[in-house]
């Protein structure tokens, strides 16, 4: 494993202040530009919800839930000290409210009342969270809560942070989008967000914010302009401005020292996260674990990310649960031809204009025409699984009909494989030359309803 390498120095308000420390990444290669004691451990605060949001986008696109599904809110959550949304014990908002409530308030209600209702308790949840960040090459982050209220056992570093980031814009192109949003309705209310990045940074698109008293004033911010892309963290500020301050430093100083070349797949998920073989409570103790702490200097990591057998079932919808991950804004179109294709028909209440989608759809006369099996190199985007290599192939010509000039020139295929004891067929496009192309795609098939991840072949 090649070591980490710091260019340039940048002034930091390191000196005297022992909270402090910074990394930068450059996000198409894995380079590290800037760093400062990034292995050192430090308490995270609401970065911490940038991890309970991973999980909540990985269960939107595993469809174990949608954005308008509802989320209750227990006695427990409803009495997380503020800032919080104020949700009272036994309401609900929806899962898209909560994730909005997270990123521009940095509600604490919300974040425990989605890990209770996505891992049944927060302590199980936390759990998940800290196997997740061994899955993401987070090596020295343990995760005792879902909000980043104090906990002397919940650390990270500021390189682990960094991977989160990166692994966020990554993996979840079609979710991502959220971390930009400065404010939202609730209710009554106008909630202004607390990233004063946003809008004054030339091509900053996120990411979070965060601060306790242990912590100093922590931040994690993405950037995207020229061609480069970097990710960089600051922990420990002594103040929000001064945090901020130094963030604008950093980006200034090592955009221009970015590539514009790369793909930028960088973050993968392994097969089975690395054991943990001690826990250890106490401040600045954490779990010893095996594995490097570098990010690479030169990418790509390989590509594994998805348990595709268990994601694929999921889009393939073999149960009459495919009817509860049907919503305005999610999968409509494409679980209904893939649930079809596997049970009985039932009712969709919820699909709206995706019901005319679908009959469109499952009548086409074009797909044979546009279906190959040939499997293009480079990356590629899938929009689907099913039982069914005529479904596939269905899905494959609405989304080619639908998907305007981010698809006009690329190749949909389809791909068979065995998940369990069922054989699926993967709907994919191929023919993008790198991964901004095929996130774009991703994108436009999104806002009309279809679902899409992208990866490189």
């Amino acid at each position: 494993m090649i070591g980490m390498v710091a260019t340039v120095a940048v002034a930091t308000p390191a000196e005297a202040n022992p909270k402090y420390s910074g990394i930068v990444i450059d996000a198409k290669t894995g380079k590290v530009l800037y760093s400062e004691d990034a292995d050192a451990l430090r308490y995270p605060a609401s970065l911490t919800k940038m991890m309970t949001l991973y999980l909540t986008f990985e269960a939107l696109e595993a469809g174990k839930i949608r954005l308008n599904t509802r989320v209750p809110f227990s006695k427990n959550a409803a009495s997380e000290p503020p800032t919080k949304l104020g949700v009272g014990a036994g309401n609900s908002i929806t899962v898209e409210q909560a994730m909005l409530g997270l990123i521009t308030r940095s509600a604490n209600d919300a974040s425990t009342a989605l890990a209770e209702f996505l891992g049944g308790s927060e302590e199980r949840f936390a759990r998940m969270m800290t196997q997740k960040a061994r899955a993401l090459g987070m090596t020295r982050t343990v995760y005792r809560n879902a909000n980043g209220l104090p906990n002397t056992a919940q650390v990270t570093t500021a390189r682990d942070q960094a991977r989160l980031g990166i692994a966020l814009r990554q993996h979840f192109p079609q979710y991502y989008d959220y971390f930009s949003v400065r404010s939202f309705r609730f209710g009554k209310q106008t909630i202004n967000g607390h990233n004063r990045l946003l809008g004054t940074v030339r091509g900053v698109d996120g990411i979070k914010t965060g601060y306790t008293r242990a912590s100093g004033y922590n931040l994690v911010t993405s950037a995207v302009a020229d061609g480069r892309s970097v990710v960089g963290v600051v922990i420990g500020g002594r103040s929000g401005a001064a945090r901020d301050q130094q963030m604008r430093k950093l980006i200034a100083t090592y955009m221009p020292k970015a590539s514009r070349r790369g793909g930028g797949n960088l973050i993968a998920e392994t097969k089975d996260a690395p054991t943990l073989t001690a826990e250890v409570a106490g401040k600045a103790v954490t779990a010893s674990v095996s594995g490097s702490l570098d990010l690479p200097e030169n990418g790509p990591i390989p590509t594994y990310r998805y348990n595709e057998a268990r994601i694929e079932t999921a889009y393939a919808a073999t149960s009459d649960a495919a009817s509860e991950v049907v919503g305005k804004r999610a999968l409509a179109a494409t679980l209904k031809i893939q649930r079809d294709a596997a049970v009985p028909p039932a009712d969709l209440t919820e699909q709206g204009d995706a019901g005319a989608a679908v009959d469109e759809l499952t009548t086409s006369s074009t797909v044979a025409s546009l279906a190959t099996d040939a499997v293009p190199s480079g990356w590629v985007i899938q929009i689907g699984a099913t039982p069914d290599k005529g479904q596939a192939q269905d899905l494959l010509s609405k989304a080619k009909n639908q998907g305007g000039k981010a698809l006009s020139s690329a190749q949909p295929f389809t791909v068979a494989v065995n998940s369990g004891s069922q054989q699926l067929f993967r709907a994919r496009f191929g023919g993008f030359d790198n991964q901004d192309r095929a996130t774009a795609a991703c994108k436009a098939l999104k806002r009309k309803g279809f679902a899409c991840w992208a990866s490189q072949q």
